[in-house]
């Protein structure tokens, strides 16, 4: 019983201790701004996480297609391996992005309702309970983009490009390093026939530019305006 009573007087003058802090300006300029730095310290350690996932996958090409190209006799197959390991750093970028978008949305909230609105008032806040959202999300934390979000967004921006690259160089392969033979004889993998893999190839890239281009709201806050920048300006 004495126990419960002192946790409740404690969280009695911790809730007090907030309420006091809230109502003062300087100190709670002080503690948004700190707290602003540490968001902002946590989102640049999660973008140079998702840099280097993208390293990785980048070297990982590159080492392939030197290797593959380097001789004949090397398989052609190497490329698609090539291929699945690319697609395992993307499912491992996409799920960094998603801890990555929880600070840059937050850094996101201070940049829209309090950086801005300081230096501009005259435009107003952009979200009117943004301390509330804040707070809740502080509370109760919670990732704010879906795992086929995340893919779609490192696959536009990073992965797509990486495995148009090893499409393109592992039909190459297959053809010129083998003129006088057909595509469906040069594609077979040991005992696996060559109509079968180009059909998984193919399927596997139409999946890929699906998620892509599938229609969806997105989430992710803090996405540079599209269109031309004069335009913009003209309009506002």
């Amino acid at each position: 019983m004495g126990d419960d009573t002192q946790n409740d007087s404690e969280l009695a003058e911790e809730t007090e201790l907030g309420s006091e802090m809230a109502g003062h300006s300087a100190e709670m300029s002080s503690i948004l701004g700190d707290a602003y730095r540490g968001e902002l310290d946590r989102e640049t350690t999660w973008r140079s996480r998702l840099d280097q996932t993208t390293t990785w996958g980048v070297t990982v090409v590159a080492a392939i297609l030197t290797f593959a190209f380097s001789s004949a006799d090397n398989p052609h197959y190497i490329i698609l391996v090539g291929i699945l390991a690319v697609s395992l750093f993307l499912l491992i970028e996409a799920r960094r992005y998603r801890d990555y978008d929880v600070y840059r949305s937050r850094v996101r909230l201070f940049q829209q309702n309090l950086l801005a609105d300081a230096l501009d008032p005259s435009e107003g806040l952009e979200h009117e309970d943004w301390r509330s959202k804040l707070s809740q999300d502080y509370r109760r934390p919670t990732l704010k983009v879906s795992t086929w979000e995340a893919t779609a967004n490192r696959l536009r921006r990073i992965y797509l490009p990486l495995l148009i690259v090893l499409l393109v160089a592992w039909l190459f392969r297959i053809t010129a390093f083998a003129p006088n033979e057909s595509l469906l004889t040069t594609a077979s993998i040991a005992v696996v026939p060559g109509p079968l893999v180009i059909a998984v190839i193919a399927l596997y890239y139409i999946a890929m530019i699906a998620i892509v281009l599938w229609p969806r709201s997105r989430e992710a806050k803090g996405e540079f305006r599209e269109g031309d920048p004069q335009e913009w300006k003209e309009s506002n």
